[in-house]
């Protein structure tokens, strides 16, 4: 966990900036980010856009963190774009994770997705996916993780998910109350960003397949955002 994006923005300079001009859905928080992004993507896939995803962490194999319309990156772009990059990354010194974001966006730019779907991986303000600027930005939810990292209170790690809320850009916020809430009303009136909480009790209106109360709760929020 880096204190600052110099490492991300230099291989955005790097790689010919491939965070510019792709359109985007940034999704954070503590829980059901993983699975509100597989929602939002699948529902904009089945829409007919070609949709780029990506999560962490991955289960069996590294390119399940990257996908396309739900097919994995092929191993040879993988092993192309480290062929081409991977002098000017050691010199900057990018972790693992570094690397994965520069090589989905990069990706992404290089197949001309309509749009993609990046789950942030930690936190958000000082996350490496925090290098682009959405059409929407998703919160799910606060809780405790990470706390070494991101802070001692739920308003602390509620700070540094509201990181992800850029100016003027939407927000959609799945499940928030009280000071917790207010951390993510004062943000986007900072930065003039409409901000709307969900509401967790009305009924689902598109099942899906991933079932359990929670999965409910995530596609609350991921229908607000399509």
């Amino acid at each position: 966990y880096k204190a600052d994006l110099s490492n991300t923005l230099a291989l955005m300079e790097l790689t010919d900036h491939p965070e510019r001009g792709l359109k985007c859905v940034h999704v954070a928080g503590t829980n059901g980010k993983g699975s509100t992004s597989h929602l939002i993507a699948s529902a904009l896939q089945e829409a007919g856009y070609k949709t780029g995803l990506h999560t962490s962490p991955h289960l069996k194999d590294v390119r399940e963190r990257f996908r396309i319309n739900g097919a994995m990156v092929p191993e040879g772009t993988i092993i192309r774009f480290v062929e081409r990059y991977r002098s000017g990354f050691e010199r900057i010194d990018a972790s693992f994770f570094e690397w994965g974001v520069a090589l989905a966006l990069w990706w992404f730019r290089e197949e001309q997705v309509d749009i993609a779907v990046i789950e942030v991986g930690m936190g958000g303000r000082l996350d490496s996916t925090n290098v682009i600027r959405p059409e929407v930005s998703v919160i799910t939810n606060i809780g405790w993780d990470h706390v070494d990292l991101l802070g001692g209170t739920l308003e602390a790690i509620a700070g540094e998910k509201a990181g992800i809320i850029k100016p003027g850009v939407q927000v959609i916020v799945g499940e928030a109350e009280g000071s917790v809430a207010n951390v993510f009303l004062d943000k986007a009136a900072a930065v003039n960003a409409p901000i709307r909480f969900i509401d967790q009790t009305v009924p689902v209106l598109h099942p899906s397949g991933l079932e359990g109360p929670h999965q409910e709760r995530n596609a609350r929020t991921a229908l607000a955002a399509i």
